[in-house]
Order: structure tokens, then sequence, then C-alpha cells
């Protein structure tokens, strides 16, 4: 699996994540504090520091090198301005695998992640060999669930108390897309 960089605007590229992505991951996500909070859960402290990122990166890298995730940042420059990571990939009958993402609070309202999902989506199909992708949003997050609608997702239901965000188990609208209907083995 080749997983390339693609050039979502004239200053935004999504390309792979690397181990070399910690120190930018660290700026990015300590300007976007606030702004990620009601929608991701608590962090502790460690993650906001250089040793947290490299760790996560870390981690992620080796459940790709697994084939149980394929992470990317959303790169302005030097600067990281976004993330889309496939998690949980399970190959067999299943061929699925769960999306997260978000972008800085300056990239939003752009159509951005909008992009970068439908690029997302791709991928996972040609790229990765999947046949479905699932998201799920908090019941209120509004804008999320206009990215994954615009991008083909469908809501299926909703899932009680589905994640811990920001400091509670909270209720999510629960949406997928399936890729296409080849055989799975």
């Amino acid at each position: 699996m080749v997983i390339e960089a693609v050039a979502l605007t004239d200053d935004v590229v999504m390309r792979p994540a690397t181990e070399g992505d910690a120190a930018a991951l660290l700026r990015a996500y300590v300007r976007n504090r606030d702004h990620l909070r009601p929608w991701e859960p608590r962090r502790p402290e460690e993650f906001y520091t250089l040793r947290g990122q490299a760790r996560r990166l870390q981690d992620v890298l080796e459940q790709q090198a697994a084939g149980r995730a394929v992470p990317w940042v959303l790169a302005d420059g030097e600067e990281i301005v976004g993330r889309m990571t496939l998690n949980t990939i399970v190959r067999g009958p299943w061929l699925s695998a769960d999306l997260g993402y978000w972008t800085d609070a300056r990239y939003t309202g752009r159509g951005l992640a909008s992009k970068a999902v439908e690029e997302v989506c791709r991928m996972a199909d040609q790229e990765v060999g999947l046949h479905r992708i699932a998201a799920g949003t908090l019941l209120h997050n509004v804008a999320s669930q206009r990215v994954l609608l615009k991008c083909g997702f469908e809501p299926y239901g909703v899932a009680p108390l589905y994640l811990e965000i920001d400091g509670k188990w909270q209720d999510h609208r629960l949406f997928q897309r399936i890729l296409n209907d080849r055989p799975a083995f």
C-alpha cells in the first residue's frame, strides 16, 4: 500500500504522518487546545509535550505497520493544520475502519475537512482496500455532521454514552460510507 501526498488547496497538502511531525503536531495541539477541547477526550498534560506527541506518533505508526491504522497530517508548509486518521482497521469479511479528524481553528469553514475526508475515502477504497468507513460525532457537532453528509456518509444510529469527550460520557451520532461492493476475499 502506497499512500501519497495530495494537494487539498493551493496551500494545504494532506500527507502521511511521520515521526518527524512531533514538534509541528505539538504546536498545532497547543494552538488549538481550546478549539478542540469540546470535541476530544480530556488530555493529560504530557499530551502537550514533545515527548507526548512523539509517543503518540510512534504508537500510530506502529499500528500502521501492523495494518491497523493510516495517519495523515494536513500541512500548510511546515505548519500542521489538521489530522485525518483511519483507526481500528479490520480485515476479513469486515474490511472496515473508523475515521477521526480535526482541522485548525483558523482553517475551519473553508471546505478543507470535506476535501480531506473525500481523499481519505478514495485512498481507503483504492489503496487500503476497504469496503466501509465509519465515523461518529457528538450530537451537537453540526459542522462535522455536515462534512460527513457532504462526503457521502449516511447516519445509521445513535450510540448512547459512546465516548468520553471533554470529561463526560457523551452520545454520538453514527455515520458510515460504503466505498464499494467488491468481494472481501
